[in-house]
C-alpha cells in the first residue's frame, strides 16, 4: 500500500496539475471534494492534505468549505491560494479584498528559515492569481513570505505542520515551485518515495488476472491512447483472452486506422477490426450541424461495437481505457456502471457484461503515456496527439464527406509534420477544413477552393488554453506546403484564440 497524499478540490482549476505534481515527485496522490468527511479521510490516512484554489472568497456565504476540524487531525497540511485563505479563516484569522489585486509571474522575498523553502534561493518569481489575502494570521502563524502587494504571501505554524502560500507553486511560472512541494512531502510529511508506474504496472496485471482469471474480456480499442495502453496492459496480462474490437468508422487521420491496425495484430491478443467507414458517411450524408454529427457517430459506434461483441457470448467482462481524470470529472467513484465511452458515444448499460474492468483509472495522461513506453507501445501510439472520438467529421465544417475527409487528412498530416520538425512548443495541434470558400490564383488560372485553418495552442489541463505563438516561417511553410500539396485549397488562416473565450476544438 503506497503513502498516499490526499488533494482536497475547492474548485480551483489546477487540483489535476497539483496531483500529478505530487506523483512526479514519487508520492501516490489521491483528489477528494472539499466536502469529504473527517472519518473518509482518516480512513485514507494521508501522509498530508493539500487543500488547492478556488474561485470563491473564504468570507461569502456560498464559499466551498471544509470541515474546521480538519486542521486539529494532525496530519500536515499545505494551503495553496484559497486553501491558504480557507485555513487562515477557519483558524481566526482574517482574509480581506486586495487593494491592488496580483496577477499573472510576480517577485517574492522568502524566508528560508521556514521548513517550506529550506534550501530554496530566498528570492523567487512565482505565479499569483488572487484578489483577496490573508490580512492578518492566526495567532500560531508566522509571515514566511511577502511580496510588494501582498505583505503575507505565505504563513507556517511549524509546531503542527500547518503551511500555506498565497501562489501557486505547481505551475511552471514559480520558479522552485517543484522543490516547494518537494520539501512539504519529504521534510515536512516524511514520504518515502514508494510510488512508481513499474510497481503501478505490476500491481495492475495481478489484478486483472485476480479478477478475469481465465474468461474473455472485450475491450474497444479506438487507437487513442488510452484504450492502446489499455490494451496492450490486458495482452501482457491475460493474452488472447483479450478480444480488441477496432471499428474503423473512417474519420481518422492519416494512415492512423493502418498503424493501429499493424500494432495490435501483431501482439498478443485477438484483434479484430470492423471496417465500417461507408455506413458511418452514409449516416452523415447531409448533416452540417455538429451536436448531430456527434449523436449519429455515437448510435452508430455502439450499435457496430455491440453487433461485433454479440459474436464473443463467451466473455464475461468488459474493459475501458478509463483514467483518473475522468472520474474526478464524473463526480463519482463508483465503477459498477459502465461509464459513458470515451471516444464516441454511450455504451448501453444493459449489455450482458458480469463486470467491468479499467487498470487505468488510477492514473493521469502523463502517467498513461509513460506506462505505454514501458509496455513497447511505438511512440506514434504513446505520444498521439489529442483527438475527439467523432474524429474528423468534427473538424470538417458543414456536410462530411470522402472527398473532405482526404482532402483534411492531407493538410492536418502537413500541419503535424512542420510543428514536429520545427520543435514549436505546442501541445495539440492540428487543422480545420472550414466551409469557406474563396478565389485564388494558381499559375494563371483563378480559383475558387477552400480554406484551411490551422490551431496550435498551450495548455497544461486542456481546460484553459493560449494560442502556441508559432513562428512566421513555421506558418509560412505549412501555408505553402497544404497550398501546393493538397488540391482543393488555396487559403490558410491560423487561429489566434485562447479558451476561453473559444474552445480548443472548432465544433
Amino acid at each position: 500500500m503506497n503513502q498516499t497524499a490526499l488533494i482536497l478540490d475547492f474548485g480551483g482549476q489546477y487540483k489535476d496539475l497539483i496531483a500529478r505534481r505530487v506523483r512526479e515527485l514519487n508520492v501516490h496522490s489521491i483528489i477528494r471534494p472539499n466536502t469529504i468527511s473527517l472519518q473518509e479521510i482518516k480512513k485514507i490516512n494521508p501522509l498530508g492534505i493539500i487543500l488547492t484554489g478556488g474561485p470563491k472568497s473564504v468570507y461569502r456565504p456560498d464559499a466551498p468549505q471544509c470541515d474546521k476540524d480538519l486542521f486539529s487531525l494532525g496530519y500536515p497540511i499545505l494551503g495553496i491560494c484559497y486553501g491558504m485563505q480557507l485555513m487562515c479563516y477557519d483558524m481566526g484569522g482574517c482574509v480581506s479584498p486586495c487593494a491592488k489585486s496580483e496577477y499573472g509571474t510576480v517577485k517574492i522575498n522568502l524566508n528560508t528559515d521556514c521548513p517550506l523553502f529550506d534550501g530554496i534561493n530566498p528570492q523567487q518569481t512565482v505565479l499569483m492569481s488572487h484578489t483577496d489575502q490573508v490580512t492578518r494570521m492566526p495567532y500560531s502563524f508566522t509571515n514566511a513570505a511577502y511580496t510588494d502587494n501582498c505583505k503575507i504571501a505565505a504563513m507556517a505554524d511549524i509546531n503542527n505542520k500547518l503551511y500555506a502560500v498565497q501562489f501557486h507553486p505547481e505551475a511552471e511560472n514559480t520558479t522552485d515551485g517543484i522543490k516547494i512541494l518537494e520539501n512539504f512531502l519529504y521534510k515536512i510529511c516524511g514520504a518515502n518515495g514508494d510510488y512508481n508506474i513499474k510497481d503501478y504496472l505490476q500491481t495492475q496485471i495481478n489484478q486483472v488476472r485476480t479478477k478475469a482469471g481465465n474468461e474473455k474480456v472485450i475491450l474497444g480499442l479506438s487507437g487513442g491512447v488510452d484504450s492502446s495502453v489499455c490494451a496492450a496492459l490486458l495482452s501482457k496480462a491475460i493474452g488472447k483472452n483479450l478480444i480488441c474490437i477496432f471499428v474503423d468508422h473512417g474519420l481518422m487521420r492519416k494512415n492512423e486506422a493502418e498503424e493501429i491496425k499493424k500494432t495490435f495484430s501483431e501482439r498478443d491478443l485477438q484483434f479484430v477490426c470492423v471496417d465500417a467507414a461507408e455506413r458511418f458517411l452514409s449516416e452523415l450524408k447531409g448533416v452540417t450541424d455538429p451536436e448531430e454529427k456527434r449523436k449519429i457517430i455515437g448510435k452508430e459506434f455502439v450499435e457496430v461495437f455491440q453487433t461485433q461483441a454479440a459474436k464473443y457470448d463467451d466473455a464475461k467482462f468488459l474493459a475501458q481505457g478509463t483514467i483518473y481524470p475522468d472520474i474526478i470529472e464524473s463526480g463519482s467513484g463508483k465503477t459498477a456502471t459502465i461509464k459513458s465511452h470515451h471516444n464516441v458515444g454511450g455504451l448501453p448499460e444493459t449489455m450482458r457484461f458480469e463486470g467491468l474492468i479499467e487498470p487505468l483509472k488510477g492514473l493521469f495522461k502523463d502517467e498513461v503515456r509513460r506506462l505505454g513506453a514501458l509496455l513497447g507501445l511505438p511512440e506514434n501510439i504513446i505520444n498521439r496527439q489529442p483527438f475527439p472520438g467523432p474524429g474528423l467529421a468534427i473538424r470538417i465544417i458543414g456536410e462530411v464527406t470522402k472527398e473532405k475527409l482526404d482532402l483534411l487528412r492531407d493538410a492536418d498530416l502537413i500541419v503535424r509534420e512542420e510543428i514536429i520538425n520545427s520543435n514549436v512548443k505546442a501541445d495539440q495541434y492540428f487543422a480545420v477544413l472550414t466551409d469557406i470558400k474563396s478565389v485564388g490564383v494558381m499559375g494563371d488560372d483563378r480559383t475558387y477552393e477552400y480554406t484551411i485553418a490551422v490551431r496550435a495552442v498551450s495548455t497544461t489541463d486542456f481546460m484553459t488554453c493560449e494560442y502556441a505563438p508559432v513562428p512566421h516561417d513555421v506558418l509560412a511553410k505549412i501555408s505553402a506546403r497544404i497550398t501546393n500539396e493538397v488540391k482543393g485549397v488555396n487559403r490558410v488562416v491560423y487561429d489566434i484564440t485562447g479558451k476561453p473565450p473559444a474552445t480548443i476544438e472548432w465544433l
